[in-house]
């Protein structure tokens, strides 16, 4: 039986911008949202090979708090061997104008230093946001 994924204690949220950070802050959330929204549907595997330095257990718990929080949706299908499959949901594809507007703010503030460039960035279209 599936349970929805649940927090054992909720934080307490103070304004809007808390809760925004919430869902797309910390070290992973954005990225995988960047990864679906530029690959589109995908299987947890091909996720996995997107990420750089990410353990499996970590992706999983991203990939549950995003679906907790409605920004992605996880689609299995009854063959041998199962798939599944994760696209954003349109609460996620309403994000990603924000995410591009914060990538291009931090693409002008690291500017005079190239070398400081992420890789991660280079595989979610950094250069094409500016």
């Amino acid at each position: 039986m599936s349970r929805m994924y649940q927090k054992k204690i909720e934080e307490e949220i103070r304004c809007p911008l808390e809760y925004g950070l919430k869902i797309f802050g910390g070290k992973w959330n954005a990225r995988v949202i960047c990864v679906l929204a530029n690959r589109g549907i995908l299987r947890y595997s091909e996720i996995r090979k997107e990420m750089i330095n990410i353990t499996d257990a970590v992706l999983t718990l991203t990939l549950k708090e995003l679906m907790y929080h409605g920004m992605i949706e996880r689609k299995s299908y009854d063959e041998i061997p199962m798939r599944v499959e994760y696209r954003l949901s349109e609460k996620g594809k309403s994000i990603i104008p924000i995410l591009h507007s914060i990538c291009k703010w931090s693409g002008i503030m690291r500017k005079e230093d190239d070398s400081a460039m992420l890789s991660q960035c280079q595989r979610c279209d950094y250069k094409g946001m500016s």
